[in-house]
């Protein structure tokens, strides 16, 4: 048992890149699946509508932790495949933004009006050209705000990769403490520093919320 000191304070800082890592990875991957899922939503085709919408009841009606759970002890136990700790956590953590993304990016393309994609096509505009140049830059600014939301609370979720041994900051925390057996210090310095990145994100969401708001 030692001392909490400084060299912990920069295990944790050096954990973050992890953290970051994460949060990079399920934007690469769950955004491109978020947007799939927000054109399968908002389509008129009901089988498509009725499969993205199966989809992302799953996913947001299963917690992340049993999600994490699933894929890193189950997966071997049920399908014989094992995946290392990266892996895993990635896949379920760009499943997670896929779902939520789409739901937040259906919000934002149903909330432009029809009579734009109508003028879209009066100046003959194919559908997807409609959407690309028409529809999208317009539901992007509506729902920029609540995406910057949904990566604050993407940042603090990725915490939960710690139950399956992947040293993100959380993890480090916890090393720390079993380390030190300083608890308060260790979670104190965690939680400051998932501060120090959250709170500028949530200023920036508030702030273009208001901007956007105010264009409208």
């Amino acid at each position: 048992m030692r001392e909490f000191g400084i060299f912990d304070v920069l295990t944790m800082l050096w954990a973050v890149q992890w953290t970051a890592a994460l949060v990079v990875i399920a934007l690469i991957f769950g955004a491109p699946l978020g947007l799939l899922l927000a054109q399968m939503r908002t389509s008129s085709n009901k089988v498509l509508n009725l499969i993205a919408l199966c989809i992302l009841q799953i996913v947001q009606g299963v917690p992340l932790l049993a999600m994490l759970m699933f894929f890193y002890f189950g997966m071997p136990m049920f399908l014989g495949v094992q995946m290392p700790a990266l892996v895993s956590v990635g896949v379920v953590f760009s499943i997670f933004a896929a779902a939520f993304l789409g739901e937040i990016w259906r919000g934002g393309i149903q909330a432009v009006h029809t009579a734009q994609s109508e003028a879209a096509a009066c100046l003959g505009l194919t559908k997807w050209q409609g959407f690309r140049y028409v529809v999208a830059p317009q539901a992007f600014k509506i729902a920029l705000p609540a995406t910057v939301g949904f990566l604050v609370q993407l940042i603090k979720n990725t915490s939960l990769a710690s139950v399956v041994g992947f040293v993100e900051l959380a993890r480090a925390g916890q090393l720390a403490s079993a380390a030190t057996f300083q608890p308060l210090m260790s979670y104190a310095c965690v939680a400051a520093i998932y501060f120090a990145i959250c709170f500028p994100l949530t200023h920036w969401s508030r702030s273009l919320e208001n901007k956007l708001n105010g264009a409208r």
